[in-house]
């Protein structure tokens, strides 16, 4: 059941990056595509804010499919706890801790569960598991 468990989890978090990517890379999901995002990381002090888009577009698209996946996991956590990262120093730190406020509470989640299920490892309904 635990590899079960890790597989909802792995879905679950991995799609919802895959999605926040897709906002930023093609527009999808209500996003605003390279242009409109890199226009506000550029307004939060994130330059060149097309390019920084498109590489946080990226790191969300490829470390949520490579988590859904569960193939190279520590490298998909570590992409995903890297954007998270980024998102609490240039954005919700100054908020405090609880989402209610626009604070840290839900990056400090992903953070939690993508570190939690890289030292847990993929479990058995994995890329991981089916290749190393």
């Amino acid at each position: 059941m635990l590899s079960v468990g890790l597989l909802i989890i792995r879905i679950v978090i991995g799609l919802t990056f895959v999605g926040h990517g897709a906002q930023k890379l093609f527009g999808w999901f209500g996003g605003y595509g390279p242009k409109g995002t890199g226009g506000w990381m550029e307004s939060i002090g994130i330059k060149p804010g097309v390019l920084m888009a498109v590489l946080a577009g990226l790191a969300e698209l490829g470390g949520g499919l490579l988590f859904a996946a569960g193939f190279l996991t520590p490298l998909a956590a570590a992409l995903i706890i890297g954007t998270m990262l980024v998102s609490i120093v240039k954005v919700h730190g100054k908020n405090g801790f609880w989402v209610t406020a626009g604070g840290i509470e839900y990056n400090t989640v992903l953070i939690a569960i993508a570190l939690g299920v890289a030292f847990a490892g993929a479990g058995d309904y994995s890329l991981d598991q089916l290749l190393f």
